[in-house]
């Protein structure tokens, strides 16, 4: 046979009953086996994988993990060959798991030289929640400090909801169903809803998005096969129940905003993802503010422009400038006290409608 193969290789106590462990309890071919008098080294392909078994060796025995859409076909999920060789069963497509929120009080300031780390495709990333709320969420300030094109593929990702907004610069993206590539500039944002194919294309220089992940960890699956943009466009079509959305800036409405002495944007993105999140951009208005309670399960706020000073029930105040971010959990009494007349505001909770009340500090 011609061409170039890679084997696995793994050690074996005992061939001749890995011989037929391999062949009739986990259904792989044995392709070949030497030497004939007293067999050492046989090699078995099945399961997407080539496998070397040798005996005598000081190699680790390994483990061979298959995943399936049918685990319940292996009468184990874990079990151990007669010559050591651990075999785990998995799903193929295993289910999101949805940590539930661990709530906490945070505030995440620029000026405290959180780091930058190097993440997918030479992006730097500084995480805005720590401690991720027990795992539910994930929040990347991402920038890109020397513009041009990215060096991405088309890929997607298990999630139960993400955002990507544009906060400096602009960025061209291109999207599963929806048209030929377009532009997603300053103040502007998208959701991916769950497994749509995408591709980061060219960016801007200093380009900076923040990005919200839902569950904090999952998974980026690359697509070798689907090639970007795709077919006729149909902006309508649902992924897992989501749809997508551009927001654009200059064609939103400002109204009336959930605390006093504020306006908003509504991005839209409640309907689009039927109540899943919800994504107000907030400015400063007039009027006081006041004190305020909420029952979201997760409100994340990141300051874009301006300052304030964040006050909280029992907590020392802290003064908040661009690039800061907190998250409020249910139930607290807070107060965003001193905003500047530009202060600007994302927020982001999960779900999409919540209520906020007026309270008192205690």
């Amino acid at each position: 046979m011609g061409g170039t193969q890679a084997e696995v290789c793994l050690a074996t106590s005992n061939l001749r009953e890995d011989i037929a462990f391999f062949t009739k309890r986990l259904g792989m071919r044995m392709d070949t086996i030497f030497p004939a008098d007293d067999p050492s080294v046989a090699v078995f392909s099945g399961l997407g994988v080539r496998l070397r078994l040798e005996a005598g060796t000081d190699a680790p025995t390994g483990t061979l993990r298959i995943a399936t859409d049918d685990p319940d076909s292996f009468d184990e999920r874990s079990f151990t060959s007669p010559g050591g060789t651990r075999v785990d069963v998995c799903d193929l497509n295993p289910v999101l798991q949805m940590p539930e929120t661990a709530h906490s009080f945070v505030v995440r300031r620029l000026a405290d030289q959180a780091p930058w780390v190097i993440g997918r495709a030479g992006m730097h990333y500084r995480d805005l929640i720590p401690d991720r709320l027990g795992g539910s969420i994930i929040a990347s300030h991402i920038r890109i400090p020397d513009g041009g094109p990215v060096p991405d593929v088309v890929h997607y990702h298990t999630v139960g909801f993400q955002l990507i907004f544009c906060y400096k610069g602009w960025v061209d993206l291109v999207y599963e169903d929806q048209g030929e590539p377009f532009r997603l500039e300053e103040g502007c944002c998208v959701i991916q809803p769950p497994e749509i194919r995408h591709r980061v294309l060219f960016a801007s220089d200093n380009i900076e998005v923040i990005e919200i992940g839902v569950p904090a960890e999952h998974i980026t699956t690359i697509d070798h096969d689907m090639t970007l943009p795709n077919g006729p466009a149909n902006p309508d079509r649902r992924f897992q129940g989501q749809r997508f959305v551009h927001h654009r800036a200059n064609e939103a409405t400002w109204t009336p905003f959930r605390l006093a002495g504020f306006e908003g944007r509504d991005t839209g993105i409640s309907d689009g993802t039927q109540g899943v999140a919800g994504v107000h951009v907030a400015r400063r208005a007039v009027g006081p503010s006041t004190w305020s309670t909420h029952d979201s399960d997760i409100l994340f706020t990141f300051v874009m422009e301006g300052s304030m000073r964040l006050e909280a029930d029992q907590r020392d105040p802290v003064d908040l400038a661009p690039g800061d971010a907190f998250v409020i959990p249910p139930g607290l009494a807070v107060h965003y006290a001193d905003p500047s007349s530009d202060l600007e505001l994302l927020e982001v909770s999960l779900p999409g409608i919540f209520k906020t009340e007026d309270a008192q500090p205690a």
